[in-house]
Protein backbone atom coordinates (compact mmCIF):
# COMPACT_ATOMS: atom_id res chain seq x y z
CA UNK A 1 0.00 0.00 0.00
CA UNK A 2 1.30 2.83 -0.68
CA UNK A 3 -0.32 5.86 0.97
CA UNK A 4 -2.87 5.58 3.58
CA UNK A 5 -4.68 8.08 4.91
CA UNK A 6 -4.70 6.12 8.46
CA UNK A 7 -2.78 2.42 8.78
CA UNK A 8 -3.47 1.04 11.66
CA UNK A 9 -1.21 -1.49 13.84
CA UNK A 10 -4.08 -1.97 16.28
CA UNK A 11 -6.15 -4.71 16.68
CA UNK A 12 -7.70 -6.62 14.23
CA UNK A 13 -10.57 -5.16 12.45
CA UNK A 14 -13.70 -6.42 10.75
CA UNK A 15 -15.84 -4.04 8.82
CA UNK A 16 -18.63 -5.37 6.34
CA UNK A 17 -19.14 -4.29 2.77
CA UNK A 18 -22.67 -5.17 1.93
CA UNK A 19 -24.23 -7.54 3.76
CA UNK A 20 -22.00 -9.95 5.84
CA UNK A 21 -24.71 -13.19 4.72
CA UNK A 22 -23.29 -15.78 3.29
CA UNK A 23 -26.24 -17.05 1.43
CA UNK A 24 -25.96 -19.82 -1.23
CA UNK A 25 -27.12 -18.75 -4.77
CA UNK A 26 -28.65 -20.75 -6.97
CA UNK A 27 -25.59 -22.28 -8.28
CA UNK A 28 -24.51 -23.14 -5.21
CA UNK A 29 -21.91 -20.54 -4.29
CA UNK A 30 -21.72 -18.12 -1.90
CA UNK A 31 -22.95 -14.80 -2.76
CA UNK A 32 -20.83 -13.37 -0.54
CA UNK A 33 -16.91 -12.86 -0.96
CA UNK A 34 -14.19 -12.28 1.57
CA UNK A 35 -11.61 -9.43 0.67
CA UNK A 36 -8.55 -9.85 3.69
CA UNK A 37 -5.91 -6.59 3.52
CA UNK A 38 -3.90 -4.28 5.65
CA UNK A 39 -5.94 -1.44 6.92
CA UNK A 40 -5.44 1.26 4.41
CA UNK A 41 -7.92 -0.65 2.38
CA UNK A 42 -10.44 2.07 0.68
CA UNK A 43 -13.14 2.08 -2.22
CA UNK A 44 -16.01 4.63 -3.10
CA UNK A 45 -19.52 2.79 -1.57
CA UNK A 46 -20.44 3.98 -5.56
CA UNK A 47 -17.99 1.95 -6.94
CA UNK A 48 -18.19 -0.99 -4.44
CA UNK A 49 -22.22 -0.86 -4.91
CA UNK A 50 -21.72 -1.20 -8.69
CA UNK A 51 -19.41 -4.07 -8.88
CA UNK A 52 -22.13 -5.71 -6.45
CA UNK A 53 -24.88 -5.35 -8.43
CA UNK A 54 -23.27 -6.33 -11.59
CA UNK A 55 -21.96 -9.20 -10.43
CA UNK A 56 -23.87 -10.32 -7.64
CA UNK A 57 -21.49 -10.72 -4.74
CA UNK A 58 -21.53 -9.11 -1.62
CA UNK A 59 -17.83 -7.75 -0.32
CA UNK A 60 -16.78 -8.47 2.99
CA UNK A 61 -13.70 -6.58 3.95
CA UNK A 62 -11.64 -8.11 7.02
CA UNK A 63 -8.67 -5.57 7.67
CA UNK A 64 -6.07 -7.07 9.44
CA UNK A 65 -3.30 -4.56 10.45
CA UNK A 66 -0.05 -3.30 8.83
CA UNK A 67 0.45 -4.91 5.43
CA UNK A 68 3.47 -6.83 7.51
CA UNK A 69 1.27 -7.86 9.84
CA UNK A 70 -1.33 -8.98 7.37
CA UNK A 71 1.05 -10.83 5.59
CA UNK A 72 1.83 -12.79 8.40
CA UNK A 73 -1.13 -13.96 9.22
CA UNK A 74 -2.19 -15.33 5.79
CA UNK A 75 1.01 -17.37 5.77
CA UNK A 76 0.05 -18.83 9.45
CA UNK A 77 -3.34 -18.89 7.87
CA UNK A 78 -2.13 -20.55 4.88
CA UNK A 79 -4.61 -23.62 3.66
CA UNK A 80 -7.46 -22.44 5.40
CA UNK A 81 -8.39 -18.94 5.01
CA UNK A 82 -9.35 -16.04 6.74
CA UNK A 83 -11.21 -15.19 3.15
CA UNK A 84 -11.38 -15.40 -0.45
CA UNK A 85 -8.54 -12.78 -1.61
CA UNK A 86 -5.48 -10.77 0.10
CA UNK A 87 -4.84 -7.24 -1.15
CA UNK A 88 -2.03 -5.63 -0.47
CA UNK A 89 1.20 -7.69 -0.23
CA UNK A 90 3.72 -5.88 -2.04
CA UNK A 91 7.13 -6.26 -3.84
CA UNK A 92 9.17 -6.02 -0.47
CA UNK A 93 7.22 -9.08 0.77
CA UNK A 94 6.28 -10.49 -2.25
CA UNK A 95 8.51 -13.37 -2.44
CA UNK A 96 7.88 -14.53 0.98
CA UNK A 97 4.28 -15.49 0.54
CA UNK A 98 5.06 -16.87 -3.14
CA UNK A 99 8.00 -19.32 -1.10
CA UNK A 100 4.99 -20.28 1.53
CA UNK A 101 2.38 -21.18 -0.97
CA UNK A 102 0.35 -18.33 0.48
CA UNK A 103 -1.85 -18.03 -2.84
CA UNK A 104 -3.46 -20.33 -5.80
CA UNK A 105 -3.08 -19.03 -9.70
CA UNK A 106 -5.65 -16.99 -11.50
CA UNK A 107 -5.03 -15.04 -14.53
CA UNK A 108 -7.10 -12.19 -14.09
CA UNK A 109 -9.63 -10.68 -16.98
CA UNK A 110 -7.93 -7.76 -18.26
CA UNK A 111 -4.26 -7.99 -17.72
CA UNK A 112 -3.32 -7.12 -20.63
CA UNK A 113 -4.17 -3.84 -19.60
CA UNK A 114 -1.43 -3.83 -16.80
CA UNK A 115 1.49 -2.30 -17.78
CA UNK A 116 4.24 -5.06 -18.29
CA UNK A 117 6.89 -3.73 -15.90
CA UNK A 118 4.16 -4.21 -12.96
CA UNK A 119 3.81 -8.07 -14.01
CA UNK A 120 6.02 -10.02 -11.65
CA UNK A 121 4.46 -13.19 -11.46
CA UNK A 122 3.60 -12.94 -14.63
CA UNK A 123 4.36 -16.91 -15.69
CA UNK A 124 2.62 -18.49 -12.43
CA UNK A 125 0.00 -15.64 -12.24
CA UNK A 126 -0.57 -16.24 -8.22
CA UNK A 127 -0.73 -12.76 -7.81
CA UNK A 128 -2.16 -9.81 -9.40
CA UNK A 129 -0.45 -6.25 -9.79
CA UNK A 130 -3.57 -3.88 -8.62
CA UNK A 131 -1.52 -0.75 -7.89
CA UNK A 132 2.13 1.47 -7.62
CA UNK A 133 3.55 4.06 -5.73
CA UNK A 134 7.21 5.29 -3.69
CA UNK A 135 8.23 4.64 -0.72
CA UNK A 136 10.24 8.18 0.16
CA UNK A 137 11.50 10.57 3.11
CA UNK A 138 9.03 13.83 3.52
CA UNK A 139 9.55 17.41 4.85
CA UNK A 140 7.81 19.80 6.66
CA UNK A 141 8.10 22.29 4.37
CA UNK A 142 6.93 25.25 6.82
CA UNK A 143 9.94 23.98 9.47
CA UNK A 144 12.60 24.44 6.84
CA UNK A 145 11.56 27.31 5.71
CA UNK A 146 11.54 28.94 9.10
CA UNK A 147 14.79 27.44 9.85
CA UNK A 148 16.44 28.81 6.93
CA UNK A 149 17.23 25.33 5.94
CA UNK A 150 17.58 23.49 2.26
CA UNK A 151 15.36 20.39 2.62
CA UNK A 152 17.43 17.10 1.75
CA UNK A 153 17.39 15.61 -1.27
CA UNK A 154 19.30 12.70 -1.03
CA UNK A 155 20.26 9.54 1.03
CA UNK A 156 22.96 11.21 1.26
CA UNK A 157 21.76 14.39 2.69
CA UNK A 158 19.98 12.48 5.48
CA UNK A 159 23.37 11.91 7.34
CA UNK A 160 24.89 15.13 7.41
CA UNK A 161 24.97 16.92 10.77
CA UNK A 162 22.58 20.11 9.47
CA UNK A 163 19.49 17.27 9.48
CA UNK A 164 20.53 15.60 12.66
CA UNK A 165 17.58 14.34 15.18
CA UNK A 166 15.35 15.61 12.22
CA UNK A 167 14.17 11.72 10.85
CA UNK A 168 11.71 9.09 12.02
CA UNK A 169 11.86 6.26 10.00
CA UNK A 170 9.57 2.60 10.57
CA UNK A 171 10.71 -0.59 11.89
CA UNK A 172 11.66 -2.71 9.02
CA UNK A 173 11.04 -5.87 10.99
CA UNK A 174 7.22 -4.15 11.53
CA UNK A 175 6.75 -1.84 8.73
CA UNK A 176 6.57 -2.14 4.82
CA UNK A 177 7.58 1.06 4.32
CA UNK A 178 10.48 0.87 7.01
CA UNK A 179 11.70 -1.99 5.05
CA UNK A 180 11.16 -0.45 1.45
CA UNK A 181 12.92 2.39 3.17
CA UNK A 182 15.79 0.16 3.88
CA UNK A 183 15.77 -1.61 0.42
CA UNK A 184 16.05 1.79 -0.98
CA UNK A 185 19.56 2.13 1.10
CA UNK A 186 20.60 -1.06 0.02
CA UNK A 187 19.79 -0.44 -3.41
CA UNK A 188 21.41 2.49 -3.46
CA UNK A 189 24.48 1.50 -1.57
CA UNK A 190 24.95 -2.35 -2.16
CA UNK A 191 24.94 -4.73 -0.11
CA UNK A 192 28.72 -3.81 1.27
CA UNK A 193 27.45 -0.30 1.79
CA UNK A 194 24.28 -0.16 3.54
CA UNK A 195 25.24 -1.02 6.80
CA UNK A 196 28.05 1.70 6.93
CA UNK A 197 24.95 4.04 5.86
CA UNK A 198 22.67 3.47 8.49
CA UNK A 199 25.43 4.00 11.47
CA UNK A 200 25.74 6.88 9.76
CA UNK A 201 22.60 7.69 10.39
CA UNK A 202 22.36 6.27 13.37
CA UNK A 203 24.81 8.44 14.85
CA UNK A 204 22.95 11.56 12.94
CA UNK A 205 20.08 10.63 15.48
CA UNK A 206 17.69 8.76 13.43
CA UNK A 207 13.89 7.64 15.43
CA UNK A 208 12.71 4.48 14.87
CA UNK A 209 9.04 4.14 15.75
CA UNK A 210 6.86 0.85 14.88
CA UNK A 211 4.64 1.79 11.86
CA UNK A 212 3.81 4.23 9.59
CA UNK A 213 0.53 5.49 11.87
CA UNK A 214 3.01 6.16 14.55
CA UNK A 215 5.78 7.83 12.38
CA UNK A 216 3.70 9.59 10.13
CA UNK A 217 0.89 10.78 12.42
CA UNK A 218 2.43 11.27 15.70
CA UNK A 219 5.99 12.38 15.47
CA UNK A 220 5.67 14.03 12.14
CA UNK A 221 5.44 17.64 12.58
CA UNK A 222 4.20 18.20 8.64
CA UNK A 223 1.09 16.55 8.73
CA UNK A 224 -2.28 17.30 10.67
CA UNK A 225 -2.35 14.57 13.10
CA UNK A 226 1.67 15.07 13.78
CA UNK A 227 0.39 18.62 14.08
CA UNK A 228 -1.90 18.08 16.74
CA UNK A 229 0.30 15.43 18.64
CA UNK A 230 2.95 17.96 19.12
CA UNK A 231 4.83 16.57 16.08
CA UNK A 232 8.64 17.15 16.21
CA UNK A 233 10.33 15.62 13.63
CA UNK A 234 10.38 17.21 10.13
CA UNK A 235 11.66 14.98 8.41
CA UNK A 236 9.18 11.61 8.00
CA UNK A 237 9.72 7.84 6.01
CA UNK A 238 6.42 8.22 4.01
CA UNK A 239 5.15 8.24 0.18
CA UNK A 240 5.52 10.19 -2.64
CA UNK A 241 1.38 10.84 -2.19
CA UNK A 242 1.94 12.35 1.15
CA UNK A 243 1.51 15.45 -0.29
CA UNK A 244 -1.95 15.03 -2.07
CA UNK A 245 -3.18 13.93 1.30
CA UNK A 246 -1.98 16.67 3.45
CA UNK A 247 -3.65 19.36 0.75
CA UNK A 248 -6.89 17.42 -0.53
CA UNK A 249 -7.66 17.12 3.41
CA UNK A 250 -7.27 20.38 4.28
CA UNK A 251 -9.92 23.31 3.80
CA UNK A 252 -9.15 25.53 2.68
CA UNK A 253 -7.19 23.40 0.00
CA UNK A 254 -4.04 25.07 -0.28
CA UNK A 255 -2.63 26.09 -3.85
CA UNK A 256 0.90 23.98 -2.97
CA UNK A 257 0.51 21.23 -0.11
CA UNK A 258 2.70 21.35 3.11
CA UNK A 259 4.37 18.45 2.50
CA UNK A 260 7.54 17.83 0.50
CA UNK A 261 9.14 15.12 -0.93
CA UNK A 262 13.09 13.86 -1.18
CA UNK A 263 12.87 12.55 -4.77
CA UNK A 264 16.51 11.03 -3.90
CA UNK A 265 15.08 8.67 -1.40
CA UNK A 266 12.38 6.73 -3.21
CA UNK A 267 11.59 2.79 -3.58
CA UNK A 268 9.61 1.80 -5.76
CA UNK A 269 6.46 -0.32 -4.08
CA UNK A 270 3.96 -2.59 -6.20
CA UNK A 271 0.94 -3.96 -4.57
CA UNK A 272 -0.50 -7.26 -5.38
CA UNK A 273 -3.91 -8.91 -5.22
CA UNK A 274 -4.54 -12.60 -5.55
CA UNK A 275 -6.68 -16.03 -4.67
CA UNK A 276 -5.60 -17.29 -0.88
CA UNK A 277 -5.20 -20.53 -1.21
CA UNK A 278 -8.00 -22.94 0.21
CA UNK A 279 -10.10 -20.21 -1.10
CA UNK A 280 -13.85 -21.35 -0.48
CA UNK A 281 -16.02 -18.93 -3.10
CA UNK A 282 -12.83 -19.21 -5.72
CA UNK A 283 -15.50 -17.57 -8.72
CA UNK A 284 -16.06 -14.70 -6.00
CA UNK A 285 -12.94 -14.37 -5.55
CA UNK A 286 -11.84 -14.55 -9.32
CA UNK A 287 -14.87 -11.84 -10.05
CA UNK A 288 -13.20 -9.17 -7.34
CA UNK A 289 -10.05 -9.86 -8.45
CA UNK A 290 -11.07 -8.66 -12.13
CA UNK A 291 -12.75 -5.76 -10.34
CA UNK A 292 -9.60 -4.33 -9.23
CA UNK A 293 -7.65 -4.22 -12.54
CA UNK A 294 -11.05 -3.01 -14.11
CA UNK A 295 -10.88 0.84 -15.09
CA UNK A 296 -13.74 2.36 -12.56
CA UNK A 297 -11.97 0.78 -9.50
CA UNK A 298 -8.15 1.94 -10.57
CA UNK A 299 -9.37 5.18 -11.42
CA UNK A 300 -11.22 5.65 -8.36
CA UNK A 301 -7.92 4.17 -5.72
CA UNK A 302 -5.58 7.84 -5.99
CA UNK A 303 -8.67 9.79 -4.08
CA UNK A 304 -9.00 6.67 -1.59
CA UNK A 305 -5.59 4.78 -0.87
CA UNK A 306 -3.59 7.76 -2.53
CA UNK A 307 -1.78 5.52 -5.24
CA UNK A 308 -0.95 5.13 -8.85
CA UNK A 309 -3.05 2.99 -11.27
CA UNK A 310 -1.61 0.38 -13.13
CA UNK A 311 -3.61 -0.36 -16.45
CA UNK A 312 -2.93 1.41 -19.33
CA UNK A 313 -6.70 2.56 -19.87
CA UNK A 314 -6.84 4.15 -16.58
CA UNK A 315 -6.28 8.10 -15.88
CA UNK A 316 -6.40 9.20 -12.31
CA UNK A 317 -8.36 11.90 -11.00
CA UNK A 318 -6.53 15.38 -11.59
CA UNK A 319 -7.48 16.78 -8.40
CA UNK A 320 -4.70 13.77 -7.20
CA UNK A 321 -2.10 14.87 -9.98
CA UNK A 322 -2.35 18.80 -9.00
CA UNK A 323 -0.33 17.84 -5.71
CA UNK A 324 1.02 14.30 -6.63
CA UNK A 325 5.08 14.48 -6.87
CA UNK A 326 6.47 12.57 -9.80
CA UNK A 327 9.40 10.15 -9.47
CA UNK A 328 11.42 9.72 -12.50
CA UNK A 329 14.22 7.63 -11.15
CA UNK A 330 13.56 5.16 -7.74
CA UNK A 331 15.28 3.04 -6.27
CA UNK A 332 14.49 -0.93 -7.16
CA UNK A 333 15.34 -4.05 -6.66
CA UNK A 334 14.81 -7.10 -8.44
CA UNK A 335 12.18 -10.00 -6.20
CA UNK A 336 15.18 -12.89 -6.26
CA UNK A 337 16.83 -10.31 -4.83
CA UNK A 338 14.85 -9.38 -1.87
CA UNK A 339 13.87 -12.84 -1.62
CA UNK A 340 17.61 -13.83 -0.86
CA UNK A 341 18.70 -10.85 1.16
CA UNK A 342 15.23 -9.49 2.80
CA UNK A 343 15.58 -11.73 6.32
CA UNK A 344 19.66 -11.46 6.30
CA UNK A 345 19.40 -7.74 5.97
CA UNK A 346 16.82 -7.08 8.36
CA UNK A 347 18.05 -8.71 10.96
CA UNK A 348 21.59 -7.18 10.50
CA UNK A 349 19.62 -3.62 10.53
CA UNK A 350 18.00 -4.61 13.62
CA UNK A 351 20.71 -5.30 15.52
CA UNK A 352 22.61 -2.60 14.09
CA UNK A 353 19.81 0.35 14.81
CA UNK A 354 17.93 -0.70 17.59
CA UNK A 355 20.76 -2.20 19.70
Amino acid sequence: MVVAVSVGLGLVTLSACGSSSDTAGADGGSKTVTLVSHDSWAVSKSVLADFEKTSGYKVRVLKDGDAGEAVNKAILSKGNPQGDVFFGVDNTLLSRALDNGVFASYEAKGLDQVKSQYQLDAGKHRVTPIDTGDICVNYDKKYFVDHHLTPPSSFADLAEPAYKDLLVTENASTSSPGLGFLLGTAARYGDDGWQAYWKKLKANGVKVVDGWEQAYNEEFSGSAGGKKAGGERPLVVSYASSPPVEAIYSDPQPKTSPVGVAKGTCFRQIEFAGLLDGVKNEKGGQALIDFLISKKFQEDMPLNMFVDPVTKNATAPAEYTKYAVPVDAPETMAPRTIADHRDDWVKSWTSLVLK
